[in-house]
């Protein structure tokens, strides 16, 4: 039997460091992957098309949404946001792990819809992650006051998670990451099919 990959739900308050994470864990995890979801909002600068996001019109997303090809969509600050389903299920079913970077409102769907394991990530302390919104330099005061009303309610549904992180010291939360996919890796059902000629020949 193939041996099927996981799919991770990460998720954070904006600011919360989610992004840096999972682009260290990304370079230094194998067959490890992140979903590419598709956006209404506009590229930031160094987006790329097809690796950040797939950027869409309203019209197209709103096909999408129609045809039923999205594992999880919602609207974040006016934009829309959706993950496809076929391309998440086609992964997994290729033994690649892949992570999903999503509210906690698209997180609750995907559990409803699909195995997986959830890690959500909070700030050290509010001050910080207002300072951090602020460095990215990316919305103005208006946005940045809104993302830090928003953070409270996000973060309040933490425990709807498998995992909790405190993004503090970045090495730190990486190593917390990287030992849950260990874990995860290594539970028996995954290695009883990915050692089973071992198994058989050491059992018989």
């Amino acid at each position: 039997m193939p041996v099927y990959g996981t799919l991770f739900i990460i998720s954070a308050p904006s600011g919360g460091g989610k992004t840096t994470l999972v682009e260290r864990l990304i370079k230094e995890v194998d067959q490890l992957i992140v979903s590419v979801s598709h956006t209404t909002r506009k590229p930031r600068k160094d987006e790329v098309e097809g690796k950040h996001y797939y950027f869409v019109d309203i019209p197209t997303f709103e096909r999408l949404k129609s045809e039923h090809q999205f594992l999880e969509h919602a609207e974040v600050f006016g934009n829309y946001y959706g993950t496809t389903k076929s391309w998440v299920e086609s992964q997994l079913r290729n033994g690649i792990d892949v992570i999903l970077e999503i509210d906690w409102q698209g997180a609750r769907r995907v559990r409803d819809l699909m195995s997986c394991v959830s890690i959500f990530i909070l700030p050290p302390s509010r001050s910080a992650l207002e300072h951090r919104l602020k460095e990215r330099g990316q919305d103005d005061p208006a946005v940045i006051n809104r993302r830090m009303q928003q953070a409270s309610n996000e973060i309040a549904h933490y425990n709807e998670y498998n995992y909790l992180i405190v993004n503090d010291d970045l090495e730190l939360a990486l190593g917390d990451l990287k030992a849950i996919i260990r874990a995860r890796r290594t539970i028996t059902p995954f290695q009883r099919e990915k050692w089973a000629t071992l198994i058989s020949e050491l059992t018989t």
